[in-house]
């Protein structure tokens, strides 16, 4: 079956092109996508040229064509014979696909869709449960304070998380003003500049000296550098943005050693496959948590969407990505519109 794929087919290059899908194996379904969800730190660094990978040298010549869009969801047409616990017509999140329209994964890249969360919710669900892996690796407890660098797509996600999980007081940092106001929204107790002289030491006012765990989802040198010096003695800082530069220094001595503060790494790939255990869950587990957030009114992703457009606008879309530094928070592909 021919379909279309958004390709990066060279740096600041989208392209919606004629692809094949292949049928089903005995394993696999066929989904036919309603909504796919931008990654924003990913996809950005996929469609400039930079570091693609943690096995990849930073001064890497980057290498195209290159295809992201791995958070979705659609409807199953058609599925392998060993397949019998998903039927056509079944509502789906897909993991670890792409942006594309008819797309035929492994049964195991599937999970429903319960009833009263919507596709286009549902499509965000992979991407909210890499700050939720971050933050059980943490072992945040009960009325820990908490911070929150970077208030992006995953920064918005990981203050929701917190605030379900109990932290107190959750701190978001950026230096956009709108985002700041919406972490509010959305569940933050404080929000904060880094760009301000007084920033570590307001964050060290507000949770009683320093943090108890801080997500770090800048993926910068400096946004690092900034959470150590706001965390409280055997603080734990989750490494979540991806820092694919490694042109800064640490003083490890005074900030990390000698304070005993837990430095974690938090990439989502640094999760277990099969089975979970505390502080470590599998991609399906956590899905399976998110999804139960969304019915139960626990997390609210329907205020984080806040653009939807034809896959057809993909350049036009990515190239603001790369150029926007207020980019919208949610921004999906609607595959109905082509």
């Amino acid at each position: 079956m021919q379909t279309k794929q958004i390709i990066f087919t060279a740096p600041y290059t989208a392209e919606l092109l004629d692809v094949e899908c292949l049928p089903p194996k005995a394993d696999e379904v066929t989904v036919r996508l309603a909504y796919s969800a931008i990654s924003s730190g990913t996809e950005k660094a996929n469609f400039v040229g930079d570091r693609n990978g943690t096995l990849v040298s930073e001064d890497a010549e980057a290498v195209f064509p290159r295809m992201v869009g791995y958070s979705a969801a659609g409807v199953v047409i058609e599925k392998g014979s060993d397949v019998t616990d998903i039927e056509v017509g079944d509502k789906v999140v897909v993991y670890w696909g792409k942006h594309k329209k008819h797309i035929t994964v492994s049964r195991k890249n599937v999970i429903k869709i319960p009833d009263g969360v919507s596709m286009a919710e549902a499509s965000m669900t992979l991407i909210s449960t890499f700050p939720l892996a971050a933050i059980r690796k943490t072992h945040l407890e009960i009325g820990e304070s908490a911070l929150v660098m970077g208030l992006g797509i995953l920064g918005i996600f990981a203050v929701q998380q917190l605030r379900a999980a109990g932290a107190y007081p959750i701190i978001a940092v950026d230096p956009v003003g709108e985002r700041r106001e919406f972490a509010l929204k959305m569940g933050a107790d404080y929000a904060l500049d880094p760009t301000s002289e007084d920033f570590v030491s307001k964050v060290k006012e507000l949770s009683d000296g320093g943090v108890n765990v801080c997500i770090e989802v800048t993926g910068l040198g400096i946004g690092l550098i900034q959470a150590l010096e706001c965390m409280q003695k055997m603080g734990r800082v989750a490494l979540l943005g991806c820092t694919r530069s490694s042109h800064f220094e640490i003083d490890y001595y005074g900030k990390v050693h000698g304070r005993g503060v837990s430095l974690i790494g938090a990439h989502t790939m640094a999760r277990p496959e099969r089975e979970s255990s505390p502080g470590l869950w599998t991609d399906e587990d956590d899905l399976r948590t998110v999804l139960h957030l969304i019915k139960g009114g626990r997390m609210n992703f329907k205020d984080m969407i806040f653009e939807i457009h034809s896959p057809a606008d993909a350049n036009e879309v990515y190239n603001r990505l790369a150029s926007e530094k207020n980019f919208p928070i949610g921004v999906l592909f609607d595959w109905s519109r082509i």
